[in-house]
Parts: structure tokens; C-alpha cells; sequence
């Protein structure tokens, strides 16, 4: 049998873009470089929690070793990389002082991003809250919107001139729903109070951040959403009818 070759970068139309993704506390290295806790590192410690009670704290070692990763993304031919800013790592309370450390790396990194012409794209938060605010209710608490854009404007002052696109929260159904109704990521409540709130101030926080980031004259801003395909069970025209109600909605 022949297998088929794999894809070149000809087999796509000239304009379009190929990228990465990727998140910070997934790959940097969180015990390094002056950031605070976070609700992960509370939940990856809690027994039960997460397979072989892995954590963020080495991770990737992308801290340290981010221009060779660079080099790797621009090798393997991406026009965009899309990446994390850490919260507690630019702010390790969540609110006041700032981690200038931190603040230096991801200075070197979008410039390093730039110079190997990669378009940087930028999320503000996946999914690693500051575990100060997550002390005080986190996604629950009615001030997480007000908390976020205020980090926003922070770190959209220093950094927004070089981003390509930045999205405010990476999929907001995992930060409410998955998080907090169904336990599966931190904080790993299951209630559905907490989960309904969640959703709101989630929501709110987006719409917050949208606004901070179009006062100081950003532009291809936007949201990273789940999306999922739904099929009917079988080809009835029942089942084909509500496959059809559920396509236009």
C-alpha cells in the first residue's frame, strides 16, 4: 500500500496562515521566575487531583529555553503563535505589584517572536487564576471583572503595540462550566451556584477586557470558544429535523 504524502505549505492557498498554540502555566515552568501561586498549583497539590500528582512548577522549561522553542515554530514553517500571558507571573497577587521578571520575559519573547517573523498572538488568560484571588471567590466573586481589567490594562500597556490579535479568555467554558460545576479543572467545584456565576463573570470579564484593549487603539481582538459538532442519532426525519433546528439557531 502507498501511503499518501504528507501536506507542504504549496497545498494551501498563498495567504493562508498556519499556527500554534500553546499555555504558560502548560509549558514555562511556574516554580521559576517570580510568579505567585496559582488556583493550579492549589489543585494539582490536592491528592486525587491530577494524574501522578504532576504540576506546572518545571513543565516544559519553556522559561529558559523559549528561543530554541521559537526556533522550532519558525522551522516548522507557522505564521502565528498563539501563547499565555501568566497572571501571577506579571502580577503574582493578582492585583498591585508587578513581577518585572516576569515582565521581562514576555518582553523577550514577543520580541523574539518578531524577529523570526512570527505573528504574536496572545491570550490573557488560560485557565491559571492568582491563587490570592482565587482565596476570595475567584470566578465567583462579582470584583473578578473589575480584577481583570485592571490586569488587562496592565499588561496590554505594555505589551499590546507588538500583539497581532489577543483573545481575553481562552474557552469560557471550561473556565465556568468544567471548572466549577463539574470539578474537572481547578478550582474543581461542583456546584452549580458557583458555575452559574462563573459563567456571568466570565463573560463580564471578557466584555471588560474588550474595552480596555479598544481605548488604547487595539484591533483584532476576539474570544477563543469550544465548538463541537452535533449529529442526530439516525437519518429519521425527526432526528433530521432537529439536526436542522439546532444548524440554524
Amino acid at each position: 500500500m502507498t501511503l499518501p504524502s504528507l501536506p507542504t505549505r504549496a497545498d494551501f492557498p498563498p495567504d493562508f496562515m498556519l499556527g500554534v498554540a500553546t499555555s504558560a502555566y502548560q509549558i514555562e515552568g511556574h516554580g521559576k521566575g517570580g510568579a505567585g501561586l496559582t488556583h493550579w498549583d492549589t489543585f494539582a497539590a490536592t491528592r486525587g487531583n491530577v494524574i501522578r500528582a504532576e504540576d506546572g512548577a518545571r513543565a516544559c522549561d519553556h522559561l529558559n529555553r523559549w528561543e530554541e522553542d521559537l526556533d522550532l515554530i519558525r522551522d516548522l514553517g507557522a505564521d502565528i503563535y498563539r501563547f499565555s500571558f501568566s497572571w501571577a507571573r506579571i502580577m503574582p497577587e493578582g492585583r498591585g505589584a508587578v513581577n518585572h521578571a516576569g515582565v521581562d520575559f514576555y518582553d523577550r519573547l514577543i520580541d523574539g517572536m518578531l524577529a523570526r517573523g512570527l505573528r504574536p498572538a496572545a491570550t490573557l488568560y488560560h485557565w491559571e487564576l492568582p491563587a490570592a484571588l482565587a482565596d476570595q471567590g475567584g470566578w465567583v466573586n462579582g470584583d473578578m471583572p473589575n480584577w481583570f481589567a485592571d490586569y488587562t490594562e496592565a499588561t496590554m500597556a505594555r505589551f499590546g503595540d507588538r500583539l497581532w490579535s489577543v483573545a481575553p479568555i481562552n474557552e469560557p467554558w471550561c473556565v465556568s462550566w468544567l471548572s466549577h460545576f463539574e470539578g474537572h479543572h481547578a478550582p474543581g467545584l461542583r456546584d452549580i451556584r458557583a458555575a452559574t456565576r462563573a459563567m456571568h463573570h466570565v463573560l463580564s470579564a471578557h466584555g471588560r477586557a474588550i474595552a480596555v484593549m479598544r481605548g488604547l487603539g487595539m484591533q483584532n481582538l476576539g474570544a477563543v470558544c469550544n465548538f463541537e459538532a452535533a449529529w442526530p442519532a439516525d437519518e429519521t426525519p425527526t432526528a433530521c429535523r432537529r439536526r436542522a433546528l439546532r444548524c440554524n439557531l
